[in-house]
């Protein structure tokens, strides 16, 4: 049965407003100009806008201030000995949201954490030689007839060594798409709040759609909240998400069909549609 309710643990979150005399200083120079507006969050909440925008930067700000798994500390332009990350951090205020029954929460589920791009990577290279070394080790018990015990002192050989490394650095067997979809469906559980920097990373469209939809059912039946920074087309036009268009100084919601990185798509496509009908 599909929930009425749909819960979020993060209700809202405001960047500081702080203005220090230095305009090189990060984080604050990410910032300067912008109307620092609190962000009201739904159940699902995409910070879109273009490289240099800023949107992974405030995933990392409020991983950092909610101390989620994955939070990862940015050194400052070195400007004497201030630690202007933390600063910036410190200065930054949110709030709760509530459950079905309106009671404030205290804290967030143990599984929330924040995804970033290149976690998604690492885990795929991961994943992928894991597997790799997995089926080259089972080929060898079926193929030389070893028990485990034998296999164990055979890689321990010069021949077992220069064999593992072979599959180690062997050509990748699954696309990484596939192993992408494998990290998501082991990493999104029920019950979480989840940071996703730019999820898309090696996803076909295809496939970024099916994570979009999975998404949307995490959040609509299975108690989760996802804040998402991403440009893709694909997963703005099927996410049922709040857009903040972070390219905007008052970084204004948008339909995701408002977005320039879209309409380029649709421009693009509309330009060629006649190539399309041959």
């Amino acid at each position: 049965m599909e929930r009425k309710f749909l819960l979020i643990y993060l209700s809202s979150f405001k960047l500081s407003d702080r203005n220090v005399k230095n305009p090189n200083i990060y984080p604050y120079n990410v910032f300067r100009r912008k109307d620092m507006e609190p962000f009201v969050f739904a159940p699902i909440t995409v910070l879109y806008g273009n490289n240099g925008s800023g949107k992974s930067t405030i995933l990392n700000i409020i991983a950092n201030k909610l101390i989620l798994k994955g939070k990862e500390y940015a050194a400052s332009n070195s400007f004497g000995n201030v630690d202007y990350c933390g600063k910036f951090s410190s200065e930054c205020q949110f709030s709760y949201g509530e459950d079905e029954f309106g009671n404030v929460f205290k804290r967030f589920p143990e599984n929330s954490r924040f995804i970033k791009s290149e976690d998604i990577l690492y885990e795929i290279k991961k994943i992928q030689q894991r597997q790799i070394l997995s089926d080259g080790m089972e080929y060898d018990y079926m193929k030389n007839g070893y028990s485990r015990k034998e296999a164990e002192e055979y890689f321990q050989t010069r021949e077992g060594r220069h064999q593992i490394e072979y599959i180690e650095f062997a050509q990748e067997k699954y696309s990484n798409g596939e192993t992408a979809m494998q990290f998501f469906e082991k990493h999104l559980l029920p019950d979480a709040l989840y940071l996703l920097d730019e999820p898309e990373v090696s996803l076909s469209p295809a496939n970024q759609v099916l994570l979009a939809k999975e998404i949307n059912k995490l959040a609509r039946l299975l108690s989760c909240q996802f804040i998402i920074a991403t440009h893709s087309p694909f997963m703005l036009g099927t996410l049922d998400a709040k857009i903040y268009n972070i390219d905007k100084e008052d970084y204004s919601i948008c339909k995701w069909y408002e977005l320039e990185n879209v309409r380029y798509f649709y421009d693009f496509f509309k330009k060629h549609e006649k190539e399309f009908e041959e």
